[in-house]
């Protein structure tokens, strides 16, 4: 039964059918709770995956400027290399992050829906409580997320920028045009890095909060 609602499940996510999709997860007992803390999780490790890939460019980038001999084809390639692994890995953060924000809003309307169907006041006013403090919860979640997403934006550009000057011109003039570019690089990437941390100290306590 697991198999053939996956084997539909893939087929739902490839036409882009939502409500269908999840539908097809619940019917095996999957909820759209259990979909968000998993999708919070594999965001969560998305945004590890792009600090190591942001890193490693870095390294990359230092590594040109520090340059003193060699085949500056091969320091090109290298860095090129660098710089498109760190553009996969923010596609991937922000396509995660995208899922987050589908599933949430999914559960949060139902959740809504469904509060109208409670005949014991009592209960409803404490599923009512739990959907805000969960509403707030995610408000903050989805915030850093989104926040340390945006800080890729101009690491990528510097990196592409330079990636191209050096395609560009070289030689040895390129490498001492690069060197004023360090600083600010390592910067972006030190707040980059440290907005990441934030975020994904944020998920675990949200998926913390999701499973008691």
């Amino acid at each position: 039964m697991r198999l053939i609602a996956t084997a539909i499940i893939a087929m739902l996510v490839l036409t882009g059918c939502q409500s269908a999709y999840y539908a097809a997860w619940e019917k095996v007992g999957v909820e759209k709770r259990d979909i968000l803390v998993d999708r919070v999780e594999n965001a969560k490790e998305s945004q590890e995956d792009a600090q190591e890939e942001f890193s490693s460019a870095l390294e990359a980038f230092s590594a040109v400027v520090a340059f003193e001999g060699g085949e500056l084809e091969d320091v090109y390639n290298k860095l090129n290399s660098e710089y498109e692994n760190s553009l996969s890995a923010a596609n991937d953060v922000t396509d995660r992050i995208d899922k987050v924000e589908s599933v949430a809003e999914a559960l949060f309307d139902e959740w809504e829906d469904e509060l109208e169907k409670y005949q014991n006041a009592s209960l409803k006013r404490e599923s009512t409580a739990k959907l805000r403090d969960t509403e707030r919860r995610y408000s903050a979640l989805i915030k850093t997320m989104r926040k340390a997403e945006s800080r890729m934006a101009p690491v990528l550009s510097a990196f592409q920028d330079n990636v191209l000057y050096l395609k560009h011109n070289l030689n040895a003039s390129a490498i001492g045009a690069l060197q004023g570019e360090l600083s600010t690089i390592q910067n972006d990437v030190d707040q980059l890095i440290e907005q990441m941390n934030s975020a994904i100290a944020e998920s675990d306590a949200f998926i913390a909060a999701m499973s008691n």
